[in-house]
């Protein structure tokens, strides 16, 4: 249940050359630069809700059950199907254009998007 819980950005890096890696306009990268974005997860055993709430309340909600395929969707609204594996504590799976890893550590979340060598980190404190 380590992930289960209300989380709130307190810090990211590389968030602008991420986001224009993925096509974001300039001025929805400058709008959630600073935004403190919020991640709620529910959790029973392997089963997760995922929902982040991003700036003018967008919201996205993706569950998925560990190792099982499910259908997620992006903030821009993509539906993709994908599988979440948990290897050492940490939740890993493949976006359609970056690959993302959620852990807890030192009591934080904290949640890393790869797009080949282009890096965003988000550290999250517990609401």
């Amino acid at each position: 249940m380590a992930f289960a819980g209300r989380w709130e950005t307190e810090s990211q890096e590389g968030y602008d050359d991420f986001c224009k890696l993925l096509g974001i306009p300039a001025d929805i990268i400058e709008k959630g630069r600073d935004y403190k974005l919020i991640t709620e997860v529910t959790q029973a055993g392997n089963d997760f809700t995922w929902t982040q709430i991003y700036p003018t309340n967008a919201k996205v909600a993706n569950k998925f059950t560990v190792g099982k395929e499910s259908e997620m969707e992006t903030i821009g609204g993509k539906k993709f199907k994908a599988t979440v594996q948990m290897e050492g504590g940490k939740l890993s799976v493949n976006f359609p254009n970056y690959h993302h890893t959620s852990e807890i550590s030192g009591g934080k979340l904290i949640e890393t998007s790869t797009a080949g060598s282009v890096v965003l980190k988000r550290t999250s404190k517990k609401l």
